[in-house]
């Protein structure tokens, strides 16, 4: 896609000038909790009266309407063939959050074609559904659509446990996104940890390998505390911040949200998501002279 093709899909429906915040969450190892970082964080900012679009990036295995037991008739796929528009296709939750399903078990969905990348980056630009944050819940690993959708997002959530794969991935990923597409600032959620001196600890681990090897700038900006309670909520289809709302991991993601609120929104002019199609469209080319590590 050229910026002449990006600026064309700026012009797509533009009915006022809202300005959309996208907030990509990801971590590199699979198991590290993104989606319950995502959609209990997008139900404690609908508490506070934003509106939430959280889009299930993981293109094949899609789990966020299986976590909040709802039930999708159509999905993504649907939209790439054609069958359905993105609006069609989103379904409600907890708060009035609006979700965008993925397909779960589908090959086809992992390897997207350009022609199909492409398409689903215009069936946003094309969007009529109004809301002011949009959180993507990526795939584990570092895929194309991974990289693509983080590199195109305001902010970066890199969430974490204290594992050394975990901490080996996520810097894998912070790595790949510094020196590869331009990415500079991660914002980390520090998950299951059993104090807040444990989510700083783990944070301190992170940032001494990415300060001597990465020119990038880390910020701890949550520490979510393993919480039988998330268990138990998890077990019922329920989010802990609905659940158990005075539950300490709960407290952690109304925390997370609060913050969310203060981060500066998009300068550009809105009209739904044009800002964010033009950043996806548009590679940043791998910088020179930097040696791999």
């Amino acid at each position: 896609m050229t910026r002449d093709q990006a600026s064309g899909l700026r012009m797509m429906n533009q009915p006022n000038n809202d300005k959309v915040k996208v907030i990509a969450v990801s971590g590199g190892k699979g198991g590290v909790g993104k989606t319950s970082v995502s959609i209990n964080t997008a139900v404690a900012l609908a508490e506070k009266g934003k509106r939430v679009l959280v889009l299930d990036a993981d293109l094949g295995l899609a789990n966020v309407d299986v976590m909040l037991g709802i039930r999708a008739e159509k999905n993504l796929s649907h939209v790439l063939s054609g069958d359905a528009e993105l609006d069609d296709i989103i379904v409600r939750g907890p708060k009035g959050i609006g979700i965008v399903p993925a397909t779960s078990g589908s090959q086809a969905m992992v390897e997207l074609t350009p022609a199909q990348h492409a398409g689903l980056i215009r069936a946003f630009s094309e969007m009529r559904t109004q809301f002011d944050i949009l959180i993507v819940d990526t795939a584990a690993g570092i895929s194309d659509m991974v990289l693509s959708f983080s590199r195109a997002s305001q902010d970066v959530l890199i969430v974490v446990c204290d594992e050394p794969t975990s901490i080996t991935d996520a810097y894998a990923l912070i790595k790949i996104l510094s020196r590869e597409h331009g990415v500079f600032h991660f914002k980390i959620v520090a998950n299951m940890v059993r104090s807040l001196r444990e989510g700083m600890e783990l944070f301190a681990k992170l940032s001494k390998v990415t300060d001597r090897f990465l020119d990038v700038a880390l910020e701890l900006v949550a520490s979510v505390p393993f919480d039988e309670n998330l268990r138990k909520a998890v077990r019922k289809q329920k989010l802990v911040v609905e659940a158990f709302p005075k539950s300490p991991s709960a407290i952690a993601y109304q925390g997370l949200a609060n913050k969310i609120m203060t981060w500066p929104v998009p300068q550009q002019p809105g009209g739904h998501l044009e800002f964010f199609v033009e950043r996806l469209v548009q590679r940043k080319p791998v910088e020179e002279g930097r040696a791999s590590e």
